[in-house]
């Protein structure tokens, strides 16, 4: 069942924020003004909205190096990511985490790994905490077709199936791990294929179709909080962008390639589906979404260059140890 025209409507305006935020980030990364290294979410939005839609506030999740669409989905702070980004004292590492490693206990957001599937293990340990509370909190795991490849995945997707584990299991297809295209690094062509021989359900979904991605999730979700055990959920979807912003960073995809991928775009799929099914939304409506958003961005890097770089001697702060 489809979510209400409000829910779609709040879902959509996430979508065009993550846009819209990796855009900014990706011209300051270029400019110079934000330091390290960015890695676009964009084309992908769908994948992340659809998903956290189905959670609650308190239900955990874990990103990637390409997380910042995750941050914004699960209801991170706008301000304090963009001041992490800029490496500033107020964002959310104090801005000496960056791009990859934002963090929010509060919303269930638990951090991103730059190590592919290194976060796999960690959120698997959120869900194993999950089920032993007993208070029917979920755990997401995010990570692309690359991951799926690595031990980290199939040992943690085993015990989860073996625990019976409250866990979804979402994979980011971008059908690249960098530049390798996945069809040459999988023995088999779905990822979700895989799920079978965990015992656990395997479902494939369009990552484009927000609507598609929230009604797997939703079930998904169910059969956690039931009792029932994990879900591997493989979401085929498409980085518009390099794998990096770096601007040497090769890419050997075809340019047609892209093309094709870029006219699937999530965001007016979902405004065509606002107003042609609900016959409640219009492009002044539309127009005044995306408004309001780039002004919500506007204020976050207006915070962030107001904020001071980290003082030296704070380096070794927050550590674990001397």
């Amino acid at each position: 069942m489809h979510p209400s025209p409000e829910k779609q409507r709040d879902m959509l305006r996430q979508m065009q924020t993550i846009r819209r935020f990796e855009e900014r980030a990706s011209a300051d990364f270029r400019s110079g003004a934000i330091y390290g290294v960015v890695h676009s979410y964009i084309g992908e939005e769908a994948v992340a909205v659809g998903v956290c839609a189905a959670l609650n506030r308190e239900d955990q999740i874990i990103s990637t190096h390409r997380g910042h669409g995750h941050c914004i989905a699960k209801g991170a702070d706008l301000n304090r990511m963009m001041a992490e980004l800029y490496g500033r004292e107020a964002g959310y590492c104090k801005g000496k985490g960056g791009s990859m490693h934002i963090a929010d206990f509060g919303i269930g957001m638990l951090g991103a790994n730059g190590i592919v599937a290194g976060g796999i293990p960690i959120v698997t340990g959120a869900g194993l905490a999950a089920q032993l509370e007993g208070k029917g909190r979920v755990a997401v795991s995010f990570f692309g077709d690359g991951a799926s490849n690595a031990g980290p995945f199939h040992e943690s997707i085993n015990i989860a199936g073996a625990w019976k584990l409250p866990m979804l299991y979402v994979c980011e297809n971008n059908m690249y791990a960098v530049q390798t295209p996945a069809a040459k690094s999988l023995a088999f062509k779905d990822v979700a294929a895989r799920a079978a021989g965990y015992g656990i359900p395997g479902v494939i979904v369009d990552g484009n179709d927000v609507l598609a991605v929230y009604e797997a999730a939703v079930e998904a979700v169910a059969r956690a909080r039931a009792g029932d055990g994990p879900t591997l959920i493989e979401c085929k979807t498409y980085r518009w962008r390099a794998h990096t912003e770096r601007p040497a960073q090769p890419d050997y995809r075809p340019p047609e390639e892209i093309e094709a991928w870029k006219k699937k775009d999530p965001i007016p799929r979902l405004v065509r589906h606002l107003k042609q099914q609900q016959g409640q939304f219009s492009d002044e409506e539309w127009q005044e979404l995306d408004k309001q958003v780039l002004k919500a961005l506007e204020d976050s890097v207006t915070f962030a260059k107001a904020s001071p770089f980290p003082a030296t001697d704070a380096a070794l702060e927050d550590v674990y140890a001397d």
